[in-house]
This record gives C-alpha cells, sequence and structure tokens, in this order.
C-alpha cells in the first residue's frame, strides 16, 4: 500500500457514515428483503448507522424520486442500492444512478465484476454495478442478490468505506 494511501486511511478512521439503503425490485417488501436486510445489518455491526430504508418498484421514476430525496438531505454520506442492475428489460437502476453521478467510481464496478468471476464465472459480465459520487454522497448501485450484497460489502465497500466518506468531503 502506498504512504499517500495509508496515510489517508489512518485519517480516516473513526469515521461513521449515515448511510440510506433503497430496495428496488417488483418482489422485495419489508419481510424477504435479503439483500436490503444484509446491506443494513452489516454497516451497523461495522459501526454505521442506517438513517434511511426504502422499497420501491423497479420503475425509473420510482427509483429517481427517492434518490432525488435523499440527495437533497445534508445529513446522509452514503446510498446504497439494491436489485435492478442486470441486463433484464426491468433492470433500471443503473440508469437512474448513472444520472446523478458527478464523479464514477470506475473501479468499483471494475473490482467488483473482477471479484464475481472468481465465484461465479462469466456470469460475473451481467452485473452493472457503479458507484461514484452525487452532490458530495458516495452513491453505490449493488445488485439484489445477498451473495453479490455480502461479496462487495466485505471485498469493497466496508473496507474503504470510512476512507470514502473522510475524502468525500475534502
Amino acid at each position: 500500500m502506498s504512504e499517500s494511501a495509508d496515510r489517508h486511511r489512518r485519517a480516516a478512521i473513526g469515521q461513521v457514515a449515515r448511510c440510506a439503503v433503497l430496495t428496488v425490485s417488483d418482489s422485495r417488501t419489508a419481510d424477504n428483503d435479503g439483500g436490503g436486510d444484509t446491506i443494513a445489518r452489516r454497516l451497523r455491526q461495522a459501526g454505521h448507522e442506517v438513517v434511511e430504508r426504502e422499497w420501491v418498484r423497479d420503475e425509473a421514476m420510482e427509483i429517481g424520486r427517492v434518490l432525488t430525496l435523499w440527495l437533497a438531505r445534508k445529513d446522509l454520506q452514503v446510498i446504497l442500492t439494491t436489485g435492478g442492475t442486470g441486463i433484464s428489460s426491468r433492470d433500471t437502476t443503473v440508469e437512474v444512478v448513472e444520472r446523478f453521478l458527478e464523479k464514477r467510481l470506475d473501479g468499483f464496478g471494475e473490482l467488483f465484476r473482477m471479484l464475481s468471476f472468481r465465484e461465479i464465472g462469466a456470469a460475473a459480465m451481467l452485473s452493472r454495478s457503479v458507484a461514484g459520487l452525487a452532490r458530495g454522497i458516495v452513491l453505490f448501485a449493488l445488485p439484489g442478490s445477498v451473495a453479490a450484497v455480502e461479496l462487495a460489502l466485505d471485498r469493497l465497500i466496508l473496507p474503504e468505506l470510512e476512507h470514502l466518506v473522510w475524502e468525500r468531503r475534502r
């Protein structure tokens, strides 16, 4: 690890992220949302706060409405969506999220697909997961499957979340 990255990580230690979790699905609800439940639980276990949680159908207008409201808030640092990142005709999350991104974190999607490839093979190419900054808030679009959410959280997001929250304010 470079000296600069190490110094930034040390400076970021203890940053508590105030997060919102949006589940995008035509079939998931508060009763059966494994991906969203996993995100919320893992964030809390890592010492972060989940201050908003919502479920919407995979409709671009509904996704955009919630993101618009959340991105206008001054008390959120991170938004994580789960669901709607595949290639079916109903998968619209990525298109909506990309409209809000001002700075893309292309490495997130690239690394996520690389790690996914190691677990599920060529099917990893079907994931269009993206991340970036929108109005100073770190925004992630994750798949809906629990295994994919766990992979993204454990290998990419949680190890860098404090650093991301710190960097976004610089």
